[in-house]
């Protein structure tokens, strides 16, 4: 038997050979970022042609990238897009409906996700913002770790907020651990009964700093009313103004933590959601009062991660992904000037209805992918949405497809390559469904009232709704008449796709 003497020399250029092999491998996976506004509007982005409001962080995106003109969520509300964002579902399937901050966690542990499908492609894997997903298990205790949370689905870092900024408990959750949090002040969350001795919007009125329109008159926080009730866990609140800079800092720390490795990021902004609340750098940033304020903030965010991703040397590595969770909305429970302050301002860009809106303008949403490098400047008018993230990723990290999911290979539309996408999309608003094909969108009719709370349009008709999108992207003439033979196919394809959940007509 032959032996082999390693002298120091061959050692050194061994390790050099398997370092070099390794920043090669690295090379050839690109970092991912998917970046996700809160009720940001198609209208809100000055790149689709906005003249009322500016943001160019945002626009250097659009304009370096692919601009989507046709990218969906799958749902006009939070919590049932980020499911399908985060499974690749279509979260009607799953009835996944707007979560309440204690709501246990409605994805298991055992589901195929795109976090966890991104760790089997070697990629180090941080959720960082709004989660809005539910933790836990239905038996929440805020002062143990929390089982299961993102770690749990396929995240190796994470730095949350439960649900919404309007929504109890008020603290950071950090690898499912509550951050500051006091052992002799144990947090109490309950969304039905009050805690005495606890400030709340019902009694303590002449302490809120920002007043309540709807559906937010339970704790009273940072001067702020919410939803629900808590007690304790005074040190570990949140300042409201503070939270854009503190999960900047945190998105800055990944990176410089995770720069030598691919990685993959998911970054859940919190703007312009309720409470609006911007830091006082941006009051009076716009003309739009807070709400203006908190998307000159978001794209103040955006500027900051493209500038530390330019620092480290990772832009032409770095695939981004920007888009939004659902339609806008002005008034959603606070009396901020948002109605009265909009001008001519058009939230929606055009598109008729919202957020909660079967209407485009509920699940039309911004979206951008961006690669410095790697992908040309194009318009796209290609039907994609963010579920089809996971098989679409999938593909570029060389990971399998999978074909029982309901998320699409989309990668040539994502990368420009290609101007083709969906050919269908089922979407979803507060558990109603609705059907694009083609340029043709379907709304079934459902029982219910023309418009909500929030004053958006809901798209409950009377009769099935036919809009052609090609001539008519404000869905103003219902032509389901004048195309009998449309309505009939969109009818057959829409009931058998949706068999077993739609409970219309």
């Amino acid at each position: 038997m032959r032996k082999y003497v390693l002298t120091v020399p061959m050692f050194i250029a061994m390790a050099s050979s398997c370092n070099s092999a390794e920043k090669s491998d690295a090379a050839k996976q690109p970092n991912v970022i998917v970046i996700l506004a809160d009720d940001l509007g198609f209208g809100d982005v000055s790149a689709y042609g906005s003249t009322t409001i500016n943001t160019p962080n945002v626009d250097s995106l659009a304009n370096g990238g692919v601009c989507f003109t046709n990218a969906y969520a799958t749902s006009a509300t939070s919590t049932p897009s980020r499911y399908g964002l985060m499974t690749g579902m279509y979260p009607w399937k799953k009835d996944a409906k707007i979560l309440d901050g204690d709501a246990p966690l409605i994805i298991s542990p055992d589901d195929y996700t795109l976090p966890r499908m991104m760790q089997n492609a070697g990629y180090v894997t941080g959720a960082i913002g709004k989660w809005h997903l539910g933790m836990g298990n239905g038996n929440l205790d805020w002062n143990s770790h929390i089982y299961p949370c993102a770690n749990d689905i396929g995240f190796d870092y994470s730095c949350l907020i439960a649900a919404t900024v309007d929504r109890v408990p008020t603290v950071y959750i950090e690898n499912g651990d509550v951050l500051g949090l006091d052992k002799n002040d144990s947090i109490f969350v309950d969304y039905k009964n009050k805690f005495e001795g606890e400030l709340n919007a019902t009694d303590n009125a002449d302490l809120m700093r920002m007043k309540w329109s709807h559906g937010h008159n339970q704790a009273l926080i940072n001067g702020i009313p919410r939803i629900g009730y808590m007690k304790g866990g005074k040190n570990a609140r949140w300042i409201d103004e503070d939270m854009a800079d503190y999960f900047v800092d945190k998105v800055k720390t990944f990176l410089n933590d995770n720069k030598d490795k691919p990685f993959f990021l998911y970054y859940g902004l919190h703007e312009p959601h309720v409470p609006r609340t911007p830091h006082s750098r941006f009051v009076g940033a716009t003309d739009m009062g807070p709400r203006g304020d908190v998307i000159a903030e978001l794209d103040w965010c955006i500027g900051e991660l493209m500038a530390e991703l330019k620092k480290l040397n990772l832009l032409e590595n770095t695939l981004i992904v920007f888009s939004s969770d659902n339609g806008p909305v002005l008034d959603d429970g606070y009396y901020d000037d948002a109605e009265e302050r909009i001008g001519d301002h058009k939230i929606a860009g055009g598109l008729r209805g919202g957020k909660y809106s079967l209407y485009e303008g509920g699940t039309h949403v911004p979206m951008f992918a961006y690669w410095k490098g790697h992908i040309q400047p194009t318009k796209s008018d290609a039907m994609v949405c963010q579920m089809d993230l996971l098989n679409s990723l999938s593909a570029l990290v060389g990971q399998p497809q999978h074909p029982e999911l309901d998320s699409q290979n989309m990668l040539d539309a994502f990368l420009g390559k290609s101007l083709k996408g969906r050919d269908e999309l089922v979407l979803e608003a507060q558990g109603k469904l609705c059907y694009r094909n083609g340029k043709w969108s379907m709304i079934p009719p459902y029982k219910g009232p023309e418009r909500n709370i929030t004053k958006n349009e809901l798209g409950n008709l009377k009769e099935y709704g036919l809009f052609d999108l090609s001539t008519d992207p404000g869905q103003t003439t219902n032509v389901a008449a004048e195309n009998p033979d449309v309505l009939n196919e969109m009818q057959t394809r829409f009931k058998a796709i949706t068999a077993g959940y739609y409970k219309g007509k």
